[in-house]
């Protein structure tokens, strides 16, 4: 098996879906498969660092001076407005240069299969066809919106924006059309197959977006766990944006604190921490919450180690890796009972909340906090059903082997659609 793998960025430090290609390239390589990388000059220090033995695999696109101008225009615009926007424009520039190194490889390599892991979303459109070999795109993750009690925090303006962005996106895969030409499409849900462009013709498969890294996200000998006697410790991680909604985290944490010890060590950065620190002098939580900023990702391991809890409240979250690493380590995971947690948690290993009413979904936490903080039986017990879940799910060696797979049966259908073309062309 031979394979080139195509995304704009694969990185460690980006986080988010850029640890995706990354993985894929890195354990493909791990088990002597023939791959190349193709991607965005933005992560090659960081790529050199970790494959120094492999930088004849890897190319890079470089930044021109058209991707200078669309990123400034990025920064001008609200963050869901410039994704369907001028980084769509920039993506597709970027792709549109990669997939002239792309075919060159193809050639010279005699790949087999091309795997275009990122963008997760599904409808921006691919460049990635017409290329000398069949393609998998995915998995993908997307179709998200708000829940219906909480639309009223994003603007007015934003809504018919992002309407617009995805009416301009399915007219781009039109003209652009990867995805309706691809071998074999991966969807992470049921929810993303529906959002998936029109005309579409390939192969459609379901197949978990995450996967867990155990080297990294080693899990913690439960049965050692010394549970804190003084009190309980609850940890978020992510981005400090208004999706992930730590305001209203923060409201349910100061009902529990009024009730037990506890604190609070919120692990992440963005646009939104001044105001989240803010908030938290005014709620009385400056000695019970922590804003500890980015970590990377071997150091949020260790945070999660000596952590209790897991909190993630996030409103938008197609998937929500940080669960998974939880639940590998052997915490349990309150979260947002809407998007991606919804695939990864059950009752055995954590607890969902309905996102109802902002009275009652502010509720929702601080009950489920208390119950755990109260209860380290139970907590043990959630963090034993999330490991084995994550072992028997989501470990990325296994998810490795479900790709090699899926690799062998897109060769096998794209050869027998080439056999059954020149049929049909004889028979003409």
């Amino acid at each position: 098996m031979r394979v080139a793998i195509v995304a704009e960025h694969a990185s460690s430090k980006f986080g988010g879906e850029a640890f995706l290609p990354l993985n894929y390239f890195r354990l493909l390589r791990a088990r002597k498969i023939e791959a190349w990388l193709i991607v965005h000059a933005r992560t090659q220090a960081e790529l050199e660092a970790l494959f120094p033995e492999e930088r004849d695999r890897i190319y890079f696109i470089s930044d021109t001076w058209i991707h200078k101008i669309l990123w400034r225009c990025t920064l001008l615009l609200p963050r869901r407005v410039a994704e369907m926007t001028t980084s769509l424009l920039s993506y597709l520039y970027t792709q549109s240069l990669q997939r002239k190194i792309l075919r060159q490889i193809v050639c010279q390599n005699h790949i087999d299969v091309v795997h275009q892991p990122i963008p997760v979303a599904p409808k921006i459109p691919s460049l990635i066809f017409n290329v000398g070999a069949p393609v998998v795109i995915g998995p993908m993750n997307g179709g998200m919106e708000y829940p219906p009690a909480f639309r009223f925090r994003e603007s007015f303006l934003i809504k018919p924006l992002v309407s617009l962005g995805r009416k301009f996106a399915d007219f781009c895969n039109y003209f652009l059309p990867g995805k309706s030409k691809a071998q074999t499409l991966l969807v992470s849900n049921n929810r993303t197959r529906k959002a998936l462009p029109t005309g579409i013709f390939g192969n459609i498969i379901e197949l978990t977006e995450n996967g867990v890294d155990l080297s990294v996200w080693e899990p913690v000998p439960l049965a050692l766990k010394t549970l804190n006697p003084t009190g309980i410790n609850f940890i978020f991680v992510g981005r400090l944006v208004d999706c992930k909604a730590v305001d209203l985290l923060l409201f349910a944490f100061q009902r529990v604190v009024a009730q037990i010890e506890a604190c609070l060590e919120i692990v992440g950065d963005g646009n939104q921490r001044q105001k989240l620190e803010a908030l938290t002098q005014s709620l009385g939580l400056a000695n019970q919450v922590t804003f500890t900023g980015w970590l990377s990702q071997k150091e949020c391991a260790t945070k999660l180690k000596h952590g209790d809890v897991l909190v993630m409240p996030s409103l938008i979250e197609c998937g929500g890796a940080v669960v998974l690493e939880a639940m590998a380590i052997g915490l349990p995971v309150i979260a947002t009972k809407w998007g991606g947690p919804m695939d990864y948690l059950d009752a055995t290993c954590g607890i969902l909340v309905e996102p109802s009413s902002k009275e009652e979904f502010i509720s929702g936490f601080t009950n489920a906090m208390i119950k755990l903080a109260q209860s380290p039986e139970l907590r043990l017990q959630m963090g034993f059903a999330g490991q084995q879940r994550i072992r028997e799910h989501f470990d990325w060696e296994r998810k490795i082997d479900r790709i090699l797979d899926i690799y062998q049966q897109t060769c096998k259908m794209s050869k027998l659609n080439q056999r059954n073309l020149k049929s049909l062309m004889q028979v003409s």
